[in-house]
């Protein structure tokens, strides 16, 4: 086993111990978490902005101004949807419906990782998109498979009023669909800024967006999922 992996495991586990004190504490640390969780995906996603502008600028012979209009719109952006989107709905989930489900779907975004993991290390195979060469099509399909999981699991649950039904199975699929996507989508932005990690505030996994990048994608949706359909 190599040293990475081990110290990945380790942040997983110290993470999950954190997400459940977070997740069960009381509503004060629970707040401050989450709104601590977004400034420092703002930073991270501030990073690969300024990258990406450093790699235009070296490209077309010019130099980084202090100010640059584009720059900010993009920043005022994430700020915007971070904080009033990801951060907004993921406290009305906690507060509506129950720690529990907030747990819950976090859970369905943390086994679509896993999924795509193994499967894509298991079986391998043909790539998804070029976007991320690590990403396969296996891994994806692995990514729905696994994502089912916690449907099982939270469905035997007396805490929730959670059915093994059609219903619950499409969510399942949907929530995975777009944590799949908003994975892609920084990955894609990483990819154009020619950088790894977002960060290395988490040993063997790298920054705070390199693990949310689903999430902040797959909350909002769920959200609006469950108030309009």
């Amino acid at each position: 086993m190599s040293q990475n992996l081990i110290k990945r495991i380790i942040t997983s586990i110290i993470l999950f111990l954190l997400l459940l004190f977070v997740n069960f504490s009381n509503k004060y640390i629970f707040v401050f978490s989450i709104c601590l969780i977004g400034l420092i995906i703002c930073i991270e996603t501030n990073r690969i902005f300024f990258k990406l502008l450093e790699i235009k600028s070296h490209e077309e012979s010019y130099t980084i101004k202090k100010f640059n209009f584009k720059f900010l719109i993009l920043n005022s952006v994430t700020f915007f949807y971070i904080f009033f989107i990801f951060c907004y709905f993921s406290y009305q989930i906690y507060f509506i419906q129950t720690p529990i489900f907030f747990l819950y779907l976090i859970s369905i975004c943390i086994f679509t990782d896993i999924g795509g993991y193994v499967f894509g290390k298991i079986i391998g195979g043909k790539k998804l998109t070029r976007i991320s060469p690590n990403k396969t099509i296996s891994g994806a399909i692995g990514s729905f498979i696994f994502s089912i999981i916690p449907l099982i699991l939270f469905s035997n649950l007396n805490y929730l009023d959670l059915e093994f039904g059609v219903n619950n199975f499409v969510f399942c699929l949907s929530v995975s669909l777009i944590s799949q996507i908003g994975d892609l989508f920084i990955s894609y932005l990483k990819r154009r800024a020619n950088i790894k990690d977002t960060g290395k505030i988490l040993p063997g996994h790298g920054g705070i967006l390199d693990r949310v990048d689903g999430i902040i994608f797959a909350l909002p949706f769920s959200y609006l999922l469950l108030k309009f359909i």
